[in-house]
Order: structure tokens, then sequence, then C-alpha cells
């Protein structure tokens, strides 16, 4: 496996959700707490920098040439050239203790994202889907720290990460109607190894699997096998994406918001974003179709 090279040192405190926009040939991602999102630009290395106004844990570029993006409160759209955000849909806002995070698009346009307990509360999260008419349907409850949403290339399994069981699971997904069945796990993850983040699949149907605390990123083929891991030079490793012209260049975004004092100066690349050319493809990213 060819080395990462930083490619980004924008020392996000918490980057996440990175996602390529094929129209405009850029790298979308969040840096959840600060609420900002990052548009960067691999060609020339600028980086643009939108403000949500609060709490952001996903970005999606829909079909109207907007984004779409989970935030504190919900679902809201993102105008990247002006800047506005405009409510679709809150979620939870009644709920102080939880927070939206990790989303992706479905193949027929559908925005899902779950939320997270904050300060260590459990239990209390959900996953949800965001049709393109703006209505709002939970899925699956009981959830501690919602992430890792992504689909098998035939569109029958739907792959779910839940942080706290350190496990992927994954779903038989009915992709007409957007539901869920079946659950159980996929691959489970030993505390020494992490704790599983943020997941992509890749055109062979392989689940690139982000790990916390892990420093690295693990491929898994179809039935679960470890097939290749990427290491990584900093410890809170949070998602990656496949993008370039050819799909064949894999970014990953990275944190420092748990390290301690003492340990931040030995990992100064943290909260970078990564990249490296894995001799695997990705998938173009489906835009939100409302």
């Amino acid at each position: 496996m060819p080395e990462a090279e930083l490619v980004l040192d924008v020392h996000a405190q918490l980057g996440e959700g990175p996602i390529w926009d094929a129209a405009r040939q850029r790298l979308l991602f969040v840096d959840i707490m600060r609420g900002y999102v990052h548009e960067f630009d691999p060609a020339n290395g600028k980086d643009r920098v939108l403000e949500v106004g609060q709490p952001v844990g996903a970005v999606a570029p829909t079909v109207r040439g907007d984004w779409v993006v989970a935030a504190r409160d919900g679902f809201f759209r993102l105008d990247p050239k002006t800047g506005k955000v405009t409510l679709i849909a809150h979620v939870e806002r009644d709920v102080p203790e939880t927070r939206m995070n990790d989303g992706y698009v479905d193949a027929r346009g559908r925005f899902w994202a779950g939320t997270m307990g904050m300060g260590g509360v459990t239990g209390k999260g959900s996953l949800y889907r965001l049709d393109p008419d703006g209505t709002v349907t939970q899925h699956v409850t009981g959830v501690s720290i919602s992430n890792g949403i992504d689909w098998s290339p035939d569109g029958t399994l739907m792959y779910h990460v839940d942080t706290d069981t350190s496990r992927v699971d994954v779903f038989d997904f009915a992709d007409a109607s957007g539901t869920i069945r079946n659950r159980r796990v996929f691959v489970t993850i030993p505390s020494e190894l992490g704790f599983p983040d943020g997941l992509i699949v890749d055109a062979e149907g392989c689940v690139w699997l982000a790990l916390w605390e892990g420093g690295a990123v693990h491929r898994y083929r179809p039935n679960g096998d470890l097939d290749a891991i990427v290491p990584l030079p900093v410890s809170l490793v949070t998602k990656c994406a496949f993008g370039g012209p050819d799909l064949a260049d894999l970014y990953i975004t990275t944190a420092w918001i748990d390290l301690d004092p003492a340990e931040r100066p030995r990992q100064p690349q943290a909260g970078g974003v990564f990249r490296l050319r894995p001799g695997a493809r990705g998938r173009p990213a489906t835009r939100f179709a409302g």
C-alpha cells in the first residue's frame, strides 16, 4: 500500500465527512464543532471555508448545484456561492444532548444521516432519512454515535456504524422504498485497533473503514475479511473518500480534538487531509435529489 501524503495541513479540530464533488472537481469536508464546511481544490491547493453557524456533521452536493448539510439542529441547504443557510427540516432540536453526525446519499438521491450523544450520553441517537421532498423518517433508534453509512454497488446492502458498539453492521436494503431490515454484524473491531468511524464502499464492493484512535484505514472485502491497512501518522482518523478525475485518489480526514496537550506536539499533522492512490477506485457520489 502506498504511503499517505499530507495534502492539506488544515489543522481541523474534528475533520470529517469527505465527499468528492465531481462537478466542481473539489473535495468537500467538514470541521464538525467549528461548524465549517471546507471546499478544497487539489488542482491549486486552495481551501475555502463556509460557516454553517452550528456544528455540522456531513455535507453532500445536490442536483440543484448547492449542498445539503446535516447540522446540529437538522437538515439544511448551503449555497456555495453566497454561504446562505436555509432550513429543510429540524431533527432532535428539542434534545440538547444530541447532534447530527455522519451522512451519505443513497442511489435514489435520499440523504441519510444520524445523531449522536454529547458528553458521553449513550443510546439517545437515531438514523434518519431525508427524502427529496423534505420528508424525514427515522429508521434506527438507540444509537450512541451514528457513523459510516454507504451501500453495496448493487444497492442491496447498507452499511452503518455505531462507534460505541465497535462494529460495522449491515442491513438488507430495499432500494425502491428506502427501507432496511435484517441488521447483522459485518465486522467487529478489537478495541486495541481503535474504534470504527466513517466508511466508504469502493467500486469492487470493499469497505474502507477509518479507525478513531487507531491511526489507520482498513479495507474489508465484502465477506468481512481484512484485505489491506493504510497507516496514518496521526491517531484520530475519521473518514475517507475517493476523488480525482478517475476516482482513484483516496482522501482521508483526521482530527486533533481528543489529543491531550502532551500528545498534540507529537502529532503535528493531526487534523490534516491525507491522500494516496491505493490501487482501487471509488464510485461517483450520488447527489441529493431535492
